[in-house]
């Protein structure tokens, strides 16, 4: 006879892990190594399946423990969470709430189990994220340049925004680096640059924050980068489509490969005219070009096949 998997919901936090089954009273340990590794080891061969909201690193011990001992984990995305929490009557929120909420999540949902990143697509993705953050700091200096009138401080400024500049160049050719020595990284990354419009920043984004990619179907993929368009239609009404939800970044470095990729001699170029010519505005078909873009990523990247025009 075969024992069904029970669901642990836990709730992250900086500090501490509120564990809840949904059936024995809520607990409360640290999120610290030893606690973790506690918790799992009392965990053992039992029938558990772990189910918690992804919190960027709070959660990344969590992550590793688990898969060291080999228990499955669900990471989802906290917006499912709330939104699967109001659809199902939990409308209070506290530590204990929600770990038993994402429990019965687990209970009711056919989620996919999560994986551990690879140490080197981890390191990819600090690197990427803190370039995000130093052009997003310069772009920020830059807007305050143009406002600046006392002499002296727009010095300052210029000095911390050539500063930023040789930081940004250092960080790209670190990034380069890491991604050629290692071919986990390097095949990947070859076969998306094959694609029009792919440069070496919508190449890293998706190497460093799309881990499903070729791993998922067409739509999947398309949903989690937020290019995915959802009905809103309503009896004999037929509203407009929209995109919503995925991920930010994602999305954003695919339009910018998409506005890159319009002005190619590519099929890409021939999806934007054609529904430019129907009436389309440039926006929307940009992100059809986007859409198309990643659902070309991910058939190259299954395949491992290079786009051919």
């Amino acid at each position: 006879m075969s024992i069904s998997p029970f669901w642990l919901g836990i709730d992250v936090s900086k500090r501490t892990l509120d564990l809840s089954d949904g059936m024995t009273p809520h607990r409360r340990i640290g999120n610290n190594g030893a606690e973790i590794a506690s918790l799992v080891t009392a965990l053992g061969d039992q029938p558990v399946q772990v189910i918690f909201e992804a919190t960027g690193s709070y959660d990344r011990l969590l992550q590793l423990a688990l898969s060291v001992a080999g228990i499955p984990f669900v990471r989802v995305n906290p917006a499912r969470a709330r939104d699967f929490a109001r659809a199902a009557g939990f409308l209070a929120k506290t530590d204990a709430v929600d770990a038993r909420m994402l429990a019965e999540m687990g209970r009711r949902m056919d989620l996919a189990h999560s994986g551990l990143e690879s140490p080197e697509r981890q390191r990819l993705t600090a690197l990427h994220r803190r370039r995000d953050q130093l052009v997003d700091m310069r772009q920020r200096e830059r807007v305050r340049r143009t406002e600046e009138h006392d002499v002296e401080s727009r010095s300052a400024i210029d000095r911390h925004l050539a500063w930023l500049d040789e930081e940004v160049r250092r960080l790209d050719k670190d990034i380069e680096a890491h991604i050629a020595a290692h071919t986990g990284l390097r095949q990947p990354g070859r076969l998306l640059r094959s694609i029009p419009g792919f440069g070496p920043v919508a190449t890293t984004t998706l190497l460093a924050l799309m881990p499903e990619l070729g791993h998922r179907p067409a739509k999947t993929i398309s949903a989690l980068a937020g290019l995915a368009p959802f009905n809103a239609d309503s009896g004999q009404m037929r509203g407009q489509r929209h995109i919503k939800g995925g991920r930010t970044r994602v999305r954003r470095a695919l339009y910018m490969a998409a506005v890159s990729a319009v002005r190619t001699n590519s099929c890409f170029a021939e999806t934007y005219k054609r529904l430019r010519a129907t009436g389309k505005p440039a926006k929307l078909a940009l992100i059809a070009v986007a859409r198309k873009l990643i659902v070309t990523a991910n058939a190259v990247i299954k395949t491992q096949t290079p786009f051919r025009a």
